[in-house]
């Protein structure tokens, strides 16, 4: 039966009016609308993800051109505060992030793996009380292969007034967490986030200068295929985590994945399902992920869609760090695939 003139018309409006309310729904709107109302902290957040996406859209472009400009990839010759050697665009990276905060007004701090310690904003601190925290290129071995990258962010409400710049109040449980996320930079660049009220993905639209609303509610799967682990260093883990590879070397049904980029790796699990390890190794059983900048934004991320983030031992929510760069192991995923991991850790089986 064909439709008449009139149908198709409106059948076409009605395509248009979800089409625009889409391209519509930018990050801070949404932001706005998860708390249904205009409070001061709504519009504070709101805000702070804004700056938040602006620090991505600059990083996603200087991505973009890295091959094409003199001093953008490579080693600057540094070594950071975790020891490790410092890449050019680690640098340009945490630079944007303070840059775009200082404008903010809301930030008195800025705490990032690549500092020694937090960096302070004296003209926001008088009104700003929030503090980011963040991890600002994440997966820096993929830099120079043209390979997916990431940021990572949490945004924690500032306690006291930190007059020794010690910034002791950062030292609490991942649940103070206000809000969390990550961008990723791949074949289109993605910001995810949660404010304790779901978890939804945004696209950048290059056209619009805007990310753009994808999905509301991210439900990770119950269980997955997939399981992500650097299995190059099999021989330096504990024997339950190797004995929980060979299960899952010679059971049905699993898939390795592993991109050298944990939030690249975390998204393809929040989609798919399954669980990713970065466990410790016998001579640091610490592990090498930071507690603050890494482990617990992903943790309340994944958590609010449904999963689980643990040592093995207690969830990463639970930790409270002893210093602003601790580390820790990390188990995070899907709440049976994290749970069978737990059962090697805790039961040998």
């Amino acid at each position: 039966m064909a439709l008449s003139p009139e149908s198709l018309e409106l059948s076409n409006n009605d395509i248009t009016d979800k089409s625009l309310d889409r391209d519509c729904t930018t990050l801070s709107r949404h932001v706005l609308q998860q708390f249904k109302t205009f409070s001061p902290q709504a519009q504070d957040l709101s805000a702070l993800m804004n700056r938040i996406a602006l620090a991505g859209k600059l990083v996603a472009r200087r991505l973009s051109r890295a091959g094409l400009m003199e001093g953008v990839l490579g080693f600057t010759g540094d070594v950071n505060v975790q020891g490790e050697s410092v890449k050019k665009m680690d640098v340009y990276a945490n630079d944007v992030f303070i840059s775009v905060f200082k404008q903010s007004g809301l930030v008195c701090r800025l705490a990032s793996e690549e500092m020694e310690k937090p960096y302070y904003i004296p003209e926001n601190c008088p009104i700003g009380r929030y503090t980011l925290l963040y991890d600002p290129i994440d997966g820096s071995s993929n830099t120079d292969t043209n390979l997916s990258l990431g940021s990572i962010f949490a945004i924690r409400q500032q306690e006291g007034d930190d007059l020794d710049g010690e910034a002791k109040d950062l030292l609490t449980d991942g649940r103070k967490q206000i809000a969390a996320g990550y961008i990723l930079y791949g074949p289109s660049t993605m910001l995810v986030y949660t404010i304790g009220k779901g978890v939804h993905s945004f696209t950048l639209d290059p056209s619009l200068g805007e990310f753009i609303l994808t999905e509301e509610n991210i439900q990770i799967p119950a269980h997955g295929s997939v399981y992500s682990v650097n299995e190059g260093n099999f021989w330096q883990w504990d024997e339950s985590i190797r004995e929980y590879i060979r299960y899952v070397h010679r059971t049905e049904g699993y898939t390795a994945r592993y991109s050298g980029a944990m939030v690249s790796d975390i998204h393809r699990i929040l989609v798919q399902g399954g669980v990713f390890l970065y466990p410790g190794i016998l001579p640091k059983p610490e592990g090498k992920l930071r507690l603050l900048y890494e482990s617990a934004p992903l943790a309340f991320v994944i958590e609010q869609a449904g999963g689980r983030a643990t040592t093995g031992l207690v969830d990463i929510l639970d930790i409270v760090p002893k210093k602003l760069h601790q580390r820790t192991p990390l188990i995070i995923g899907s709440k049976q695939d994290v749970a069978k991991v737990e059962s090697f850790i805790q039961n040998g089986h």
